[in-house]
This record gives C-alpha cells, sequence and structure tokens, in this order.
C-alpha cells in the first residue's frame, strides 16, 4: 500500500502519477486535481477540462480569461 500525499491516506488501491519530471501518489482523483491541477487566475476554480492559458496565466474559460484582460483568448467547442 502507499500513502496519497495530501490526505496521508495508506490505501490498497492508491497509484502514481507522473508529470514534469515527479512522482506524485494518490488515492483518489479528487486528491490529484487537488495537488495537480491548475487554479483559475480569475475564479479560482480548479483547471479540469480544458483551461486555457496565456503568458503564464491559465483560465478555466474565455469569460475568466476576458476579466483579466486576455480577449483574444477563446473557448475550445
Amino acid at each position: 500500500m502507499a500513502v496519497c500525499e495530501v490526505c496521508n491516506n495508506d490505501y490498497a488501491m492508491s497509484f502514481e502519477v507522473r508529470t514534469a519530471g515527479a512522482v506524485h501518489v494518490f488515492d483518489s482523483l479528487e486528491c490529484a486535481a487537488h495537488r495537480l491541477a491548475p487554479i483559475c487566475d480569475n475564479c479560482q476554480c480548479r483547471i479540469l477540462g480544458h483551461g486555457l492559458e496565456a503568458a503564464g496565466e491559465f483560465f478555466c474559460c474565455a469569460h475568466c480569461a476576458r476579466m483579466k484582460g486576455r480577449g483574444e483568448l477563446v473557448d475550445h467547442a
């Protein structure tokens, strides 16, 4: 068993996620999203779908990008 790095649960069905040269261990997708998902620079929600990025800023949608002056970004539908 491995211990989740977010909630410290020692769980038989934990899993590893490898990203950016690091290995992370989680017991649930919720913990993985909590640790790894980017946060919208406007509304502060976790970006779990197709977000937008410009100059190092992340947005959950085009509306939030516009609110921060990034009118050139559009949603991918």
